[in-house]
């Protein structure tokens, strides 16, 4: 596998059962697919109405139990976890399928959480929160008994069995200034979180660029991956394309139409690998992420067949 162009897919928001979702795993594996992102933690989703909604964490852990080599994320926000909790929980699936799981961490966006009783203090005091727990878990992964008196971290001499002497990849999404100093500092991984918009991507490299020479590190040590909606069976002018996207990302309504469209993965299996590839050359994009959300469970197959890495 290690001479094919590195790819990822993604498939969240409870769109497929799980047997499902493991057979789109499996099937993504068996193509040479890296990495999986799937759901992870949630509070907010919209209405499915009577549709499972899938814990984050027990699918990623029964689904890397359930496949062989394909690595699973699915994001963990901070402020839903005690940290040396977190810690523990990825120390031990290491311990049981080393080498299996992306740790990817975020700040969140969703007011929902109030609904569960999560705290959800103003974007400025959740990244320092992120700063605090990434931080924290660097430590606890060492093995070593860990004290921090911080803001948001409060840990008296715990501890996290076993060590890691080889953390797993940890991923942290994010565009904002404050949260790419955040990753300069402390991730492996920066998950691009914005459309495969060239001059969107530019402005936050500068950014990261800056943040990196004040942290003392070189922004090629920190990997890039960033998700492409993909609809291959969907013509080039298809209407489906931008509403599908503007209902599973619409965090990103401020983005013009017309300026979307551009970046999608439709059209037909040629055009989509062709643009696949210019994305990924002009966004220096170490892992690319295939976004398959909202299509049905064979669909979805087609579509990772129509992009997998080609041997």
């Amino acid at each position: 596998m290690s001479s094919l162009p590195r790819l990822a897919f993604a498939a969240i928001w409870h769109q497929l059962p799980f047997e499902q979702l493991l057979a789109l795993v499996r099937h993504a594996e068996r193509l040479g697919y890296e990495a999986a992102y799937l759901d992870g933690d949630v509070t907010g989703v919209p209405s499915l109405d009577e549709a499972d909604v899938l814990d984050g964490w027990t699918a990623q852990t029964a689904i890397t139990l359930r496949t062989e080599r394909i690595q699973i994320a699915s994001i963990r926000l901070v402020h839903h976890w005690n940290v040396q909790r977190l810690a523990q929980a990825v120390a031990t699936l290491e311990r049981i399928a080393p080498g299996r799981q992306r740790l990817l961490v975020s700040v969140g966006g969703q007011p929902g959480d109030a609904r569960a009783g999560f705290a959800f203090p103003p974007h400025a005091e959740r990244v320092a929160w992120l700063d605090e727990s990434v931080a924290a878990l660097r430590a606890l992964w060492s093995g070593d008994a860990v004290t921090v008196d911080g803001s948001y971290i409060q840990l008296n001499g715990a501890r996290v069995r076993p060590a890691l002497p080889k953390p797993p990849v940890l991923e942290i999404g994010a565009s904002a200034a404050r949260t790419l100093e955040v990753i300069a500092r402390r991730a492996d991984a920066w998950n691009i979180n914005l459309p495969p918009i060239e001059a969107a991507v530019a402005a936050a490299s500068e950014t990261m660029a800056r943040a990196c020479a004040a942290a003392g590190r070189s922004p090629l040590e920190i990997e890039r991956s960033l998700w492409i909606f993909a609809r291959p069976e969907y013509a080039r002018d298809d209407p489906r394309t931008l509403a599908e996207y503007r209902r599973f990302a619409p965090w990103f309504g401020a983005f013009a139409a017309d300026t979307l469209q551009q970046t999608f993965l439709n059209g037909g299996e040629t055009a989509c690998r062709e643009r696949l590839t210019a994305l990924r050359e002009r966004l220096a994009l170490d892992l690319p992420v295939v976004d398959v959300t909202g299509l049905e469970f064979a669909e979805a197959c087609r579509a990772l067949d129509a992009l997998a890495p080609a041997s």
